[in-house]
């Protein structure tokens, strides 16, 4: 593994657009996600940290936003594709279910919500003023990813309680990825949570 798990992912709740701050086990910040508003395709930006002077990684969808769409993942530096991640049909509306796809566009492994109710009674009861404030520490939705193949998890992102922010937790579950799946994996988490967090 490249990074130090657990990951720690903070979503500002303020901000105009969505942005997502990463650290690893260390507290050091190894990403910055800022996504590109008033765009009709998802256009995300991921810098090396929240200076924004190296920017790392590129999140493209392929049509306007839809259940449908599909992400690419781009170097930043290169523009070199590094596979890409989508909606696994009307399956999604319920319990999210994402596909994810190597440089060939061959699935890899794909991304299941554990406990679908956890999300809904976390959103519901969100909506509700006061009561809202504290369902970040009575719910923890949470996504696992497997391997296609095996069908062995290699990672879980949950959610963690938090007051006037959104804070997930990456964790690796074992197992040995190639950087390339591992980066994968991890671009396929930050967009597939910033979607999750705007249905719900």
């Amino acid at each position: 593994m490249y990074y130090q798990y657990p990951l720690n992912l903070r979503f500002k709740l303020i901000a105009l657009a969505p942005q997502i701050y990463v650290t690893d086990s260390s507290g050091q910040e190894i990403m910055f996600v800022r996504q590109k508003i008033f765009k009709l395709k998802e256009d995300v930006r991921i810098f090396s940290d929240s200076s924004k002077t190296t920017e790392v990684f590129r999140i493209r969808a392929d049509r306007i936003i839809d259940f449908s769409a599909k992400y690419h993942f781009f170097n930043s530096q290169t523009d070199a594709p590094l596979g890409a991640v989508k909606h696994k049909g009307f399956r999604s509306i319920w319990s999210a279910h994402w596909l994810l796809f190597d440089t060939s566009d061959q699935q890899s492994h794909h991304m299941t919500e554990d406990n679908p109710w956890a999300k809904v009674l976390d959103t519901l009861l969100g909506e509700i003023p006061v009561v809202g404030l504290f369902t970040g520490y009575v719910f923890h939705p949470s996504y696992t990813v497997y391997d296609s193949q095996t069908n062995e998890p290699v990672m879980r992102l949950t959610k963690e309680p938090a007051f006037f922010e959104s804070k997930f937790t990456i964790q690796s579950l074992g197992g040995s990825l190639k950087p390339e799946e591992e980066q994968r994996i991890l671009l396929s988490i930050l967009m597939a949570v910033q979607l999750e967090r705007s249905r719900g």
